[in-house]
């Protein structure tokens, strides 16, 4: 009993983990231990490491690690893309070799040996192709036709330069420090592709997202139904009811079934876990992109509008405020006040709770519009082409 108890802790600790490291700075796990998790992943560990190091070995030892952050952080580096690849191939071959002994089986065909690959391998392709295609650069050819296409809205978009590129920075564009480019409707750097989210390959990347999320889903559904065809197979439940007399209800059969698996499948009850895991990050992840997507919105943006919205609310306030203070004063100066019920004003609201600042995202043009406009971006488009034609 004593291993299975150690691979529940170690799938629950490894689910810890990975939800602190990847969610940690959610809204919802604000103030938990899962934020102070994620804290002490990204930044307090690696700070109590420096110091460490600058301790026992000096600065010079500190500067060799700042350089190896710097290539593997702030510049391009095919660090994390080889990470992917070994865990794709390595999580496939631990499946192939614990679960394809048992397949085809009671409820999984032959086939599945075969989809199960090309589903791999379809999910690679999309990695390659997000990861070495173009995010949508910006350069002197094509700056006229982007900024046509991205008029600024002049709230959080308004007619700059590049100080880095020295070019009209179009409206949705960003220069990206890591990899010294203008990138037309910047999303975000992803370092898993090793390139840019931007106006070209913003498809790719939420393809991505959905058929590894759907990888994981088959995956998982696919080891439970190898495990149920054993249970099924071996009569487990069975043997469990007629030689060990144990009632045939969920309740009781549970624990024992569960102790059976963890003691005969813990390698597949690993993968399981992990694949759901990672699956539900996916989702979750899928999820957000694609109300981004929905709204006509980029990751970017959305710390442009939180800034702005909070500067616009502070200022409102500020205003509402000083407009209260103005009444209160003349209403001190006035000869004759109106008695005013206790009861009512502990009720009444304050005008503070009025202000209210609404986004106003003129790029938003509808469900439909902004969909198309991830799918088939504007410089791929006819119209796109014959412009820079015309203007050429």
């Amino acid at each position: 009993m004593g291993v299975e108890w150690l691979l529940v802790c170690h799938g629950l600790v490894t689910a810890v983990v990975v939800v602190s490291f990847l969610c940690g700075r959610w809204p919802i796990f604000e103030g938990t231990f899962i934020q102070r998790i994620h804290y002490f992943l990204t930044f307090g560990a690696y700070d109590y490491f420096l110091r460490f190091v600058g301790a026992v070995f000096g600065p010079k030892c500190t500067d060799a690690v700042l350089s190896v952050e710097y290539y593997c952080c702030d510049r391009p580096n095919p660090l994390l893309q080889i990470i992917y690849i070994v865990i794709i191939g390595v999580t496939y071959y631990f499946i192939a070799k614990s679960c394809f002994a048992y397949i085809p089986g009671y409820y999984l065909s032959g086939i599945h040996r075969y989809t199960s690959f090309l589903a791999v391998v379809v999910g690679i392709l999309l990695f390659l192709l997000t990861s070495f295609s173009d995010p949508g650069t910006i350069n002197t050819e094509n700056v006229a036709h982007y900024i046509s296409a991205y008029p600024y809205d002049n709230i959080i978009y308004s007619e700059k330069e590049c100080s880095t590129c020295k070019i009209p920075k179009p409206a949705r564009s960003k220069h990206c420090s890591i990899c010294d480019r203008c990138v037309a409707r910047f999303d975000h750097h992803c370092g898993w592709m090793n390139n840019c989210i931007g106006e070209k390959n913003t498809r790719y990347f939420m393809a991505f997202l959905l058929w590894h999320f759907l990888i994981c889903l088959y995956g998982t559904v696919a080891i439970v139904l190898v495990l149920a065809g054993r249970l099924r197979e071996l009569r487990v439940v069975d043997i469990l009811t007629v030689y060990y007399g144990i009632e045939n209800s969920f309740l009781d059969l549970a624990p024992n079934v569960v102790q059976w698996l963890l003691g005969s499948y813990n390698t597949q009850i690993l993968l399981m876990v992990f694949l759901a895991i990672v699956g539900m990050l996916l989702a979750g992840f899928f999820g957000y992109h694609a109300k981004l997507c929905l709204t006509n919105t980029t990751t970017n943006e959305t710390f442009k509008w939180q800034d702005y919205m909070d500067w616009q609310r502070k200022l409102k306030e500020a205003n509402v405020s000083a407009e209260a203070l103005k009444q209160s004063i003349g209403g001190m100066s006035s000869e004759k006040q109106p008695l005013l019920s206790k009861w009512r004003a502990f009720f009444r609201k304050s005008p503070l709770e009025d202000v209210v600042v609404v986004k106003n995202n003129v790029y938003d043009k509808g469900f439909f519009h902004n969909i198309q406009e991830v799918i088939s971006p504007f410089s791929t488009r006819r119209s796109f082409t014959q412009n820079k034609l015309k203007s050429s």
